[in-house]
């Protein structure tokens, strides 16, 4: 199978497990957010407008359920989206702690953004928000989606 076919059968797979464990089944926050594995691993496969675009509809699915931050999460998502596409171009190689930063600071960055953009009566404090649920959330992201690219065979040979 192609392998931009693969990786949309991957996003909509995770985007799908994130809405069954987040919304179906309640778990919130104890899972990881799927949402954002799958933008980030579209983002080093794709063209950054494709990602923004993607960024854009994933967010508007993830507002719909967030009537009092609606936009939030859809402009954090795409420029999310946007600012990871650029590492295609910057970084060749898909190392393993290349790969682990990668996933942890895009959810940093998914969480930062998200907590400028929630108005002040809806975001959780800084530390907790960004700090912790950006670093820790990140680490949990990355421990998702760094096996799936190796299972996958996603990871590029390093440039000598």
């Amino acid at each position: 199978m192609r392998r931009g076919i693969r990786l949309w059968f991957v996003v909509v797979g995770l985007s799908l497990v994130h809405f069954i464990l987040h919304v179906g089944f309640g778990f919130g926050a104890v899972v990881p957010d799927m949402l954002t594995v799958a933008l980030l691993l579209a983002a080093r496969e794709m063209g950054i407008g494709w990602v923004a675009g993607l960024g854009l509809a994933l967010g508007i699915l993830e507002d719909s359920l967030s009537v009092l931050s609606f936009g939030a999460s859809t402009v954090s998502m795409t420029l999310t989206g946007a600012l990871a596409a650029t590492t295609r171009n910057l970084f060749v190689g898909d190392s393993l702690s290349f790969q682990i930063s990668y996933f942890i600071m895009g959810k940093w960055v998914r969480e930062l953004l998200h907590w400028l953009m929630a108005g002040e009566s809806l975001r959780l404090s800084f530390v907790e928000q960004v700090i912790l649920n950006g670093i820790l959330g990140g680490a949990y992201a990355a421990g998702i989606a760094v096996p799936l690219v190796m299972l996958m065979g996603w990871r590029r040979r390093e440039t000598k």
